[in-house]
């Protein structure tokens, strides 16, 4: 989520519009705020910063085992997953019909098959249940409404339902609003789930704030050990990995050789 201007052009929800703009489309509920984009000319690459931000779990687990995505937007982080990471298999969990609908219609989402699992249901409610506890190797949520103002899903129970859900070790990852007064309420609520075994990315322009929680047992990673990690990320993807671990490096000055997850 973010915001853009872009030639509306509607989608078949009324609530929902679709607009190109200089070789963008993106996805809008209703509003000016951004709920997706794709570049029409590299149609499987994330082009909202923050939601490449959001792929640097890849410096903590391996990508492969089962990732889940709540909150389906343009469905970048879908897209990408399932084409670029082959070892993975995605699960999307959507509570709006017509959302899944246009990201088919107008952002190439791909059709369900063994690697790709499209789930119609209140995120919440989908994580919380009981055959899904330890599952998951990541857990991506971006989960906003038209309004924006800060996350639809979020507060002690969720984040508790995704630390159950996780396997180990796991990783949450959470699109958070740096502008909003909310922020501060899930920082403190991911970190009573998490043991304080939370770190942030620093917010990007449109003000998102990329928030990674572990689970599993406590690591420390050095620094060259996560700059490594992040070239062969670089080899293989169209992602600036590197600037993740300069980030966390930046905003973890204690960590002089490394850093703990």
């Amino acid at each position: 989520m973010s915001r853009s201007g872009g030639r509306g052009r509607r989608a078949p929800e009324p609530s929902i519009a679709v607009s190109d703009e200089r070789g963008v489309r993106y996805l809008h509920f209703g509003t000016v705020w951004v709920q997706g984009a794709m570049r029409l000319r590299r149609p499987w690459d994330i082009e909202l910063d923050y939601l490449r931000h959001m792929m640097a779990w890849q410096l903590f687990v391996e990508p492969r085992g089962e990732i889940l995505q709540i909150g389906l937007g343009a469905a970048s982080l879908a897209k990408y997953t399932w084409k670029r990471l082959p070892q993975a298999r995605v699960v999307v969990v959507e509570i709006e019909p017509a959302v899944v609908a246009v990201a088919r219609q107008q952002f190439g989402l791909p059709p369900e098959d063994d690697r790709l699992e499209l789930v119609i249901e209140d995120g919440a409610r989908y994580v919380a249940h009981p055959r899904n506890r330890g599952r998951f190797a990541v857990i991506q949520v971006d989960a906003y409404d038209a309004a924006a103002n800060g996350p639809v899903l979020g507060g002690p129970g969720f984040y508790a339902a995704c630390r159950r859900a996780l396997a180990e070790p796991g990783v949450l990852v959470v699109n958070l609003f740096g502008m909003h007064s909310s922020l501060d309420d899930h920082l403190a609520d991911l970190r009573d789930a998490f043991e304080g075994r939370v770190k942030l990315l620093p917010p990007v322009e449109a003000g998102n704030v990329i928030a990674l929680a572990f689970a599993g047992p406590k690591r420390r990673l050095s620094w060259p050990e996560l700059y490594g990690r992040a070239t062969a990320i670089e080899e293989t993807q169209p992602l600036r990995a590197t600037g993740w671990v300069n980030a966390l490096r930046e905003e973890n000055p204690q960590g002089a050789t490394a850093l703990e997850a």
